[in-house]
């Protein structure tokens, strides 16, 4: 795989790798290596393979185990690496691979009661397949019972436009005992929507997978291909990327930080975040046509080249504002009081448990893949990683804050140092993978977005394609900032993880 160290291991190897990967890596939570994800893929021979992809430490190449899982058991990893808990049961509900020891074995795509006639991916994806409605309900959340204890079931049908999700609350008074969140009430199918495509329709799923992150599905997909092909982006293109990405973060955070203020019914600050969003939007429908910033990013380029004459003006404009509405924000007393202290996440459990983007760096980890696996143009550019401690709901604002601030001086940068010339590709710059695999990733608003693509013998259409969503690996860890908050707090603290859950039903 582009990009990778790709290692053959037996299953039976696996507990023996994870062991020697922990060890390898150390102090991994200040090395920035750490494994990233699993998924399945079905081989040349119609067995299923697995594919472990790992950090190996900033700068240095991702490393790939590949195991041939057969059509027996392997053994789980999540005992050793706790992230990998969930790809490991989302393995199984769709290809139908059981790891042997895994602490939860329970579905996770699959709704309990569900019991599908063959695993919905194990063979080439059947859209009109029906699933069948088993009798038992595995146990998936533990008794918590008692004459005081009372449970709540919110959801998946919730308030405005709120995405579906059911979440189950144990709870004394205001204080909650535990919860469970439900979520892939809308799973999409989307990775096997990309099987059979061309890699031009791939970049139109691509954008698609989560609305709000757009520009970097599209850019990691289009990285992972150009790694498969040895294509390389014009330099233009690569710079015109990197725009188009920090205009996306800078609207998202916005979109966070009004958000975060409706929880705290700090109206006025919603009502600001909103406007200055929007601002972010029109410039964005005057640069490329797309609020959205879609239809641009394509393997080896861009479509078409954008007019920045205007940019530097705009800025000059939006940065009195942005700055007012921060400081503003940071002044009011109500609103950090219900913020501070609120959803603590530990350093340990972030690390553990896979967290990502800004809830990891709110909790000390130092990581963005800007900076540690470079891709686009960004060794050139000059740029601060924000990063907290406290791991609490405040935390995670000031770092979205700060990186409001940095994409601004990384689009400043970006215009000073952007060249005329092509934004499509004209030639091979590099030889291409053998086996037709890349791997391509960007940091997205909301953390690490990494897309592994497999080409078909043709090398023009799309076999596999897996995406690691940040999001998937953020709704993970935010149940572990439950533990002793409450319910007055709840909304508060689901808000200030930015989640998305589109970018899970996937």
């Amino acid at each position: 795989m582009r990009h990778c160290i790709s290692r053959v291991i037996a299953a039976a190897e696996l507990p023996g790798a994870a062991d020697s990967l922990l060890a390898a890596l150390g102090e991994s939570a200040s090395a920035h290596g750490r494994m990233q994800f699993a998924y399945a893929l079905r081989g040349a021979d119609g067995g299923i393979e697995l594919r472990y992809v790992s950090s190996q430490g900033a700068g240095r190449p991702y490393g790939v185990w590949q195991v041939a899982a057969g059509d027996g058991a392997v053994p789980s990893l999540a005992g050793r690496l706790p992230l990998l808990g969930w790809y490991e049961r989302e393995i199984h509900d769709l290809y139908g691979t059981r790891f042997d020891g895994h602490p939860e074995p329970h579905p996770l795509v699959l709704h309990e009661g569900l019991a599908p006639p063959r695993a919905p991916l194990g063979e080439p994806f059947d859209p009109a397949a029906s699933p069948r409605v088993g009798s038992a309900l595995p146990p998936t959340v533990p008794a918590v019972v008692g004459p005081d204890i009372q449970r709540l079931p919110f959801g998946p049908v919730r308030a405005d436009i709120v995405e579906s999700a059911q979440f189950l609350f144990f709870y004394i008074g205001e204080g909650i005992l535990h919860y469970h969140p439900r979520l892939f009430y809308k799973h999409r199918g989307m990775e096997a929507r990309f099987e059979g495509v061309d890699t031009r329709t791939g970049s139109v799923l691509a954008e698609r997978v989560s609305g709000v992150d757009s520009v970097a599905h599209a850019l990691a997909f289009a990285q992972a291909v150009e790694g498969a092909l040895g294509w390389r982006a014009p330099p233009r293109a690569r710079h015109l990327r990197m725009l188009l990405a920090e205009l996306e973060r800078l609207y998202n955070h916005l979109h966070y930080l009004a958000q975060l203020s409706k929880t705290t019914t700090l109206k006025v600050g919603e009502a600001q975040g909103l406007w200055l969003e929007e601002q972010v939007k029109q410039l964005n429908a005057r640069l490329c046509g797309s609020r959205m910033l879609r239809a641009l990013v394509v393997p080896g380029g861009l479509r078409r080249d954008l007019e920045l004459a205007s940019m530097h003006a705009w800025l000059d404009a939006f940065d009195r504002d942005i700055d007012d509405y921060l400081l503003r924000l940071e002044s009011t007393r109500s609103h950090l009081d219900r913020l501070m202290t609120t959803g603590v996440l530990t350093r340990q459990v972030a690390f553990d448990q896979g967290a990502t983007g800004p809830i990891e760096r709110a909790s000390g980890l130092d990581r963005d893949l800007r900076r540690d696996h470079v891709y686009a143009e960004y060794d050139k550019l000059r740029f601060d990683v924000a990063l907290q401690a406290a791991g609490d709901a405040h935390a995670r604002s000031v770092v979205r804050m700060h990186e409001i601030r940095e994409s601004r001086t990384i689009i400043r940068q970006i215009l000073g140092r952007v060249l005329p010339g092509p934004v499509l590709r004209t030639e091979v710059l590099e030889s291409p993978d053998p086996a037709g695999e890349g791997l391509g990733w960007a940091e997205a608003t909301r953390g690490g977005l990494l897309y592994a693509v497999h080409l078909d013998d043709s090398r023009r259409r799309l076999r596999r394609v897996k995406i690691k969503e940040p999001s998937f690996s953020n709704w993970r860890v935010f149940p572990f900032t439950l533990q002793d908050s409450n319910m007055m707090d709840y909304a508060i603290n689901e808000a200030s993880f930015g989640l998305s859950i589109a970018g899970v039903d996937r």
